[in-house]
Parts: C-alpha cells; structure tokens; sequence
C-alpha cells in the first residue's frame, strides 16, 4: 500500500534556539532513518502552505495577527515558543501539510498518510500558541475535512502530553471525536479523566490519564479496549492520529516507559479498525525529542502501517479497567 508523506524543507526553518529540544533535527533524523530503509511503501509530497480561511476555522483573527506581529519582532509567543524569521512559513506548510494530508485521504487518493512537519500543534488552542505550537495542525486538518463534506472526524492523540488544544477547539462538537493518552499530572496540566467534553459534544471527549512510569501494556490495553471501541461506534468519516513519540522511554522530557514497538502495536490497532470501518487513517507528527527514538518510532509506524498485522489482544490492566469503570457512564460510546 503507497503512504502518502508530506514533507516541506520549510519546515526546518523554524529556529527555536541552542538547547532547545523541539529542533529541525528531529525532522532530518526522521528522513535520514526513512532514507536508510528505502522510504518504505512512501511517496513523497511536497506540503502546500494552509491559506488563511483554513487556519480561520479554527484559530481567530486575533491569533493569526498575533503570531504574524511575533515573528516579525522576533518575540517568544510564550516561554517554550521561540520564533524566528521563518517561523510562520514553517507553520503555515505545517498546517498546511495537515490539510492536504486530510484532503489526500478524504478524497480517496491515498488510504494512509504521514505528515512528518514542525512546528507541532496540538497544544495551540483557537486563541493562543502555546508549548511549541504556533497553529494547530491537526485540528485545522479536522476542520478542513469537515469543509470537504465529512459528517464526522475522529482523532487520536498518543503525545506524552495532553491535546489540550485540540480538546478546546472541539469540546462543544459531536461530530469529532477526540481521544487522548497522556501522562498526568503533566505539562501542560489539562486532560482529566473526568473532562468529557461540554455541551453538545458531552461525551465526545475521552482523556485517558497514566502516571508517569506507565508502560506499553497500559498505553496499548487503553488504545484497544477503550479508543478502538469507541472509533467503531462512533463510525467516524476519517480517523487523524497527533502522533507524538515522546512517552518512548528514551525521551528527555516526558516519564513514560513505551519501546518502538508499542508504536508499532499501536498504530496496527488503530490500523485495523480504520480497515474495519473502511476509511481513511493519517498521522500528523507532533513531539518526540530524542532524535533515534523519534525516528525509529515513525519508522515503525510507517512499515505498521504498510504491512498490515495481527494485532494481539492486550490483557485489560487495572488501568484499563479504572477508566472504563469511570467514563461508562459518561460517554456512552463506552456504555457496556
């Protein structure tokens, strides 16, 4: 199966900084390493910049202007969000490269997708930028594909960090469904079990918190006995994944124990059910900062993807079992 992976040298031109971990070099170990392999089962696509009306559907005026007039003086847009001269060209292909992906999948030129783009986004909420993120990338691929005519869209975060961004620009929607893993208690504070969504969209938010130290067993039982479960009744148009890789045990900054792997186990169950419903699944990178784990790990993903497998169904740990016990009641895409 080809994989559509959109990449753009633009994206590299986002300077945070000496010391910084969100650097160009994570996209450059993830091309060397898919280099080195033979860009398996890949065809490489120029990214597009996102156009203004796709970034409006999600983020204000207000915001674009805002990151516009940061750049420009070359101001942090908060303590972790450098900027430098190019940043908002990077961010708008980032984005741009999200929408495009989504497009390529809904309009059935590709069944799989990578977007392999810096800066990330989940964290951008409609109104600031935020922990790395200037635009959110795989919320305006989400709106973008609702733009296209998709009735409902579901996304899966597996970042070591919560969505939070992507959770506020949806909480009131049900018609996408947002399922996040992340560590908790954890920057950037968000994301608690108890957080189902509001209003309309009560009950289309799933926060699946694990304590620091938790490993491949929970973060895959999770993904098959609650996410996976959730995604066949929900019986989304289009599944995006912000596939961060920082919950790897190699990783400096978040506290999780997952191996390469366990990305791998993941993405084949996530896989699976997108196969099962018959529609379209794309990965939107978001964080991973140890450079060989980040690289490896997308190249797991990469080949899960292409080389469908049988998935072995985890044991649910008390974990699993505390969370489904929790949210039964309040999501009833849950409901035993």
């Amino acid at each position: 199966m080809a994989i559509a992976f959109f990449r753009h040298e633009l994206c590299r031109e986002h300077d945070t900084g000496p010391g910084h971990p969100e650097r160009p070099q994570r996209l450059a170990a993830i091309e060397r390493r898919l280099a080195d392999a033979g860009w398996p089962h890949l065809e490489l696509i120029e990214a597009p910049a996102a156009d203004e009306q796709q970034l409006l559907r999600v983020h204000s005026a207000a915001h674009l202007e805002r990151v516009r007039r940061h750049v420009a003086a070359g101001v942090p847009l908060d303590l972790d969000t450098p900027v430098s001269p190019r940043s908002l060209d990077a961010a708008l292909v980032a984005a741009g490269a999200a929408c495009a992906l989504a497009e390529a999948l809904l309009t059935g030129s590709y069944e799989r997708g990578f977007a392999a783009v810096r800066p990330p986004g989940h964290h951008a909420e409609p109104e600031r930028a935020m922990g790395f993120c200037l635009f959110n990338n795989v919320a305006c691929a989400a709106a973008h594909a609702f733009a296209l005519g998709a009735k409902r869209v579901a996304v899966v975060d597996f970042d070591v960090h919560h969505g939070n961004g992507t959770c506020e620009a949806f909480r009131r929607s049900d018609r996408l469904l947002f399922a996040s893993i992340h560590q908790w208690p954890f920057y950037p504070g968000t994301g608690a079990l108890e957080d189902v969504g509001s209003g309309p969209g009560r009950g289309y938010t799933i926060n699946l918190p694990v304590p620091a130290g938790s490993a491949g067993d929970d973060w895959v039982g999770l993904i098959a006995h609650v996410v996976v479960p959730a995604l066949r009744r929900f019986a989304p148009d289009l599944v995006l994944v912000s596939a961060g890789y920082d919950a790897h045990r190699a990783d400096p900054i978040g506290g999780c124990l997952l191996e390469t792997d366990d990305y791998a186990e993941i993405t084949r169950h996530l896989d699976l059910v997108a196969r099962t419903l018959g529609v379209p699944l794309g990965f939107v990178l978001e964080g991973g900062y140890d450079l060989t784990a980040l690289a490896e790990s997308v190249l797991a993903t990469i080949v899960a993807l292409a080389e469908p497998a049988e998935v072995t169904e985890p044991q649910r740990s008390p974990l699993v079992e505390r969370a489904l016990a929790a949210l039964a009641g309040a999501v009833p895409l849950l409901a035993r």
